[in-house]
């Protein structure tokens, strides 16, 4: 409950004076429907209720004037009050709710954006502990039982407004019928918290069964072509029939739990009503106009306090999606690497003699005692192009990673020139950076939409510089060429489309740092040699990091540094690296290292 507390302070803070505008309006209409309630009674004075009502001479004095008032003109007269207070407390019932549900809007806006900023600010270590479909869950579905749960209680609030008010006025009537009420609706509280704590953990349920759906059907359209390729359509279907039979058992249990809660309400509401009735015949031997005043007061006072255990009981079920909330955003503080509203404010970071890794280690927490780098010592010279070759799962893109920050060392650090690298420096970093994965990645938008991305103002001019220096002219023969839209992660290009057009954005964006992880892999070789042309024109103007099987994107790099299990096992050139027959990189290039040890690089790239 501590986490439904913690939202319920937020919307005061952030709601201010306009909550307690609308509670005050809420007292009002509570008034207004007391008030007509009230009236009933001088229609049925004839009745005798005024006369045999202990303790409620002030009505008599309260409705003097309809004495005054001619017969002929008192009932109307009654009714047409009666009227105007409904009329005043239906128009003052509209504006309530459109002021309610302006909060909520803002509320829900404010905190929606809170935590999509959250996750915007956390670190990459945060993501690669966490489900995908899990955050998109959390934005999407889950977020939608938030913006109910927070409704649930501004309506919760409001019937509990309106019952103290009833109750008030109940008592004004009969303090001993109100009593007997009052304290049959707190048994009645108490009796029923199993039905509270029963939601509460279907509620968790849901949770869980809405994170499964949306991660299976993620995984679903990310790997499609690996279904229909590998003729995993049954396995998929059965899933989701699975899930399917889950999810049904999960909705007729939340069923039956609502049915017995109401069911369990009527029949408590019955049996009062005839204990209540019985007593006051037999016991106090009340007449009937006592029984209809009986009649009246539970009548619209019960139904108050069942309606409250109802809403409890939809707040119960929402509850674990306040701590699923509350714990995203204590996990995002933990994990926070910057802030997001001084970005615009950061000076690219000037650096003028290269990236030092000095006794650098890592390792994955869900792998004991194996590193997956250990004692790292190298140096990337500013202006440079350095390659990074070794085996799979050698630690290269780990090491990329670390030297982006996008992890932290366990020990050992990374240095800008002699400074290291910390989290205040890592935004100004990363300004001046540009990363090319392997897997490219491209918005569902058009290539224009998608260049622009890391450089809004950029011209025609630059735009299609940039597309030209990594081969990708290819736009000009599409029939709407710049405003072509590309689809999810650009799935109506080719392969060697998405990386070309990935790494124009990146040259786009004129950085100082660029980094090529396997960036070539989906080229053909007549591009990759467009591509190493371009390459080569960069060297002296940026400081370039490559990771690379192919020889004619690492041969010119001025370094080649070779990792093997985690460790640094070779530095040096291409060609020394090369001859060096006893080295790991020699068996790396194979059967191509004895012809280039026999030729000079710039003959090897000639050949390539």
């Amino acid at each position: 409950m501590k986490e439904l507390r913690y939202y319920m302070r937020e919307l005061h803070m952030f709601s201010g004076k306009v909550l307690y505008i609308n509670m005050i309006a809420m007292v009002l209409i509570s008034l207004l429907e007391g008030a007509g309630i009230l009236l009933l009674v001088p229609m049925i004075q004839a009745s005798g209720i005024i006369g045999e009502m202990a303790g409620a001479s002030w009505l008599q004095n309260f409705f003097a004037f309809i004495n005054k008032v001619p017969e002929t003109w008192a009932l109307p007269v009654v009714l047409l009050i009666y009227v105007i207070l409904i009329l005043f407390q239906t128009i003052i019932q509209q504006k309530l709710n459109v002021r309610n549900m302006q909060i909520l809007i803002k509320f829900t806006n404010y905190i929606r954006l809170r935590i999509y900023r959250s996750l915007l600010e956390v670190e990459w270590s945060f993501f690669v502990k966490k489900r995908k479909s899990d955050l998109i869950n959390m934005l999407t579905s889950e977020f939608g039982r938030f913006v109910n749960g927070i409704n649930l209680c501004l309506q919760l609030l409001t019937s509990f407004l309106f019952t103290c008010i009833q109750i008030c006025i109940a008592f004004c009537l009969s303090p001993s019928i109100t009593l007997f009420v009052l304290v049959s609706g707190l048994l009645l509280s108490y009796f029923s918290r199993r039905f509270i704590k029963r939601s509460q953990s279907l509620g968790s349920r849901s949770t869980d069964i809405a994170k499964d759906y949306l991660s299976g059907i993620t995984d679903h359209f990310n790997g499609v072509k690996d279904i229909k390729s590998n003729a995993l359509e049954r396995s998929r279907y059965t899933w989701l029939q699975t899930w399917c039979e889950t999810v049904q058992k999960e909705q007729l249990a939340y069923a039956k739990l609502s049915n017995s809660s109401q069911l369990f309400y009527k029949v408590v509401s019955a049996i009062l009503v005839a204990l209540l009735i019985y007593a006051s015949i037999q016991m106090f031997q009340s007449k009937p106009a006592q029984l209809l005043l009986i009649v009246l007061i539970f009548s619209r006072l019960w139904p108050r306090f069942t309606g409250l255990q109802s809403n409890l009981e939809q707040v119960g079920a929402t509850i674990p999606v306040f701590q699923s909330f509350f714990q995203l955003q204590q996990q995002c503080e933990k994990w926070r690497e910057l802030n997001l509203a001084n970005q615009e404010k950061i000076v690219p970071l000037q650096i003028q003699e290269g990236l030092t890794c000095k006794n650098l280690s890592f390792q994955y927490k869900n792998e004991e005692n194996a590193y997956a780098l250990r004692n790292i010592n190298l140096h990337i010279p500013v202006n440079s192009m350095t390659a990074i070759a070794g085996r799979s799962g050698a630690g290269k893109s780990t090491l990329i990673d670390l030297i982006m920050g996008l992890m932290q060392p366990d020990t050992g650090n990374v240095y800008l020139d002699q400074k290291p690298l910390t989290q205040t420096e890592l935004p100004a970093l990363r300004k001046e950076m540009s990363y090319v994965a392997q897997d490219p990645f491209l918005f569902n938008a058009s290539i224009r939409d998608n260049l622009l991305v890391v450089r809004p103002a950029a011209t025609e001019k630059e735009i299609w510089e940039a597309l030209e220096f990594a081969s990708a002219i290819f736009v000009k023969q599409l029939p709407q060429g710049l405003d072509t839209v590309i689809g999810d992660r650009g799935v109506r290009l080719s392969g060697g489309e998405r990386q070309r057009l990935v790494l124009a954005r990146a040259i786009l964006r004129k950085p100082t740092i660029l980094v090529l992880d396997e960036a070539t892999s989906a080229l053909d070789m007549e591009n990759e040699r467009h591509i190493q042309q371009a390459l080569n024109r960069l060297k002296g103007q940026m400081t370039i990091i490559v990771i690379a099987h192919r020889l004619s994107t690492i041969s010119n790099a001025d370094q080649v540094i070779v990792i093997d299990k985690g460790e640094v096992v070779q530095t040096g050139t291409f060609a020394d690296l090369a001859k060096d027959s006893k080295g790991l990189f020699h068996k790396l290039l194979g059967n191509q290292v004895t012809f280039l040890a026999e030729k000079t690089v710039s003959e090897a790239v000639q050949y390539y």
